[in-house]
């Protein structure tokens, strides 16, 4: 039961093909919720991976009917579809978020779970400070396996914050889904008044758990969509799905933006109750998920080469970053000399009257 004293919150889900995570996640959600908003169905470049009419191939619009069905005694959710498919995923966000009447949003992938502590220690802060406006977290992705997790260049440049909790209500806009923003009535972006920026919530060990990178399947049917986006220019994304997720040919790129190193370590935390369940009935069979040998995995952790590589990418990183910024500060004051120079010469050279 949610606590009637805590700020009402609308969840809102996408989702394609989310098992087997469905169930889970919203069980995981429901105690927290005044509502929850699930939009199911393709976008195009997801075509491969969908039915003919845009809709999941795996029965999660099946399974989020049995939930609605089954397990939602207080009406909290409304699922969302249609016959065809969504032009992206910015109008497949902006779907529920037109429905939700919380005072805030919180936007949630169905492969993402909190520990229920932590979300009791948001809306506690939420509760707290009503100026609160906009929340991000820093992730924790698994990979492989839910004793894995990746880390790499590209998520420690910011790519590990995910902007998820929103202060919502009449004249809010959900303006897009990349990043997640919303606006306010007059016009401002949420994360520019006041925001939890995910570093504040990870001193306080509060995270998002992402297991987003877990099973072949799902890897497989992300990486056929992160090829065929065009916005996102992944073209050998399927091809790292086979050699690098599922061979583990090359365990510096291990991370599915493959420009930047990454690599793997364990996972030695605790993973919320949700996942644990789901955990539980995949191994004892209550559940069938084709899961990825971990194997090849041990091999690479146990290895003293890897251990050394790995610290050693780790530690070049902040020595790249700084070349970066520097080759970022020189260009911009070339570029900047060169504007000077030309205006300069503009003034010497005036133009000829008619």
């Amino acid at each position: 039961m949610r606590d009637l004293d805590l700020p009402k919150v609308t969840f809102g889900i996408i989702v394609l093909n989310g098992e087997p995570f469905t169930r889970y996640c919203l069980r995981a959600l429901y105690p927290f919720a005044h509502e929850i908003i699930v939009v199911e169905g393709a976008a195009p470049a997801a075509a491969k991976v969908a039915t003919l009419d845009g809709h999941s191939t795996d029965g999660t619009l099946e399974i989020l009917y049995r939930f609605k069905a089954e397990e939602d005694p207080q009406d909290k959710v409304q699922i969302i579809t249609r016959e065809g498919f969504w032009s992206e995923k910015d109008e497949q966000s902006q779907a529920y978020a037109k429905r939700a009447t919380g005072d805030y949003l919180w936007q949630v992938d169905i492969d993402e779970f909190y520990d229920p502590r932590d979300m009791q220690t948001i809306l506690g802060m939420l509760r707290d400070d009503s100026e609160i406006t906009a929340v991000s977290f820093e992730q924790v992705t698994f990979w492989g396996g839910f004793d894995y997790v990746v880390d790499g260049w590209y998520l420690r440049r910011g790519a590990n914050i995910f902007h998820r909790l929103f202060k919502w209500g009449p004249g809010y806009q959900y303006a897009t889904h990349r990043p997640p923003t919303v606006i306010d009535p007059q016009g401002r972006e949420l994360r520019q008044i006041k925001w939890l920026n995910g570093h504040e919530l990870a001193r306080l060990h509060v995270y998002l758990y992402h297991y987003a990178l877990l099973f072949p399947k799902q890897v497989i049917e992300k990486c056929e969509y992160y090829g065929s986006a065009t916005w996102l220019r992944r073209e050998k994304a399927q091809r790292w799905a086979r050699e690098v997720f599922v061979d583990l040919k090359s365990p510096y790129r291990v991370h599915n933006v493959y420009r930047h190193p990454s690599w793997l370590e364990r996972f030695d935390g605790n993973h919320p109750p949700q996942v644990m369940a789901l955990r539980d009935d995949i191994e004892a069979g209550r559940i069938n998920v084709l899961t990825r040998s971990s194997d090849d995995i041990e091999r690479l952790l146990d290895s003293f080469s890897y251990q050394m590589g790995r610290a050693l990418i780790r530690g070049l990183e902040p020595v790249n970053r700084f070349k970066l910024s520097v080759q970022h500060l020189l260009t911009n004051v070339l570029l900047d000399l060169f504007r000077v120079r030309r205006e300069s010469k503009n003034e010497d050279c005036p133009s000829q009257p008619e």
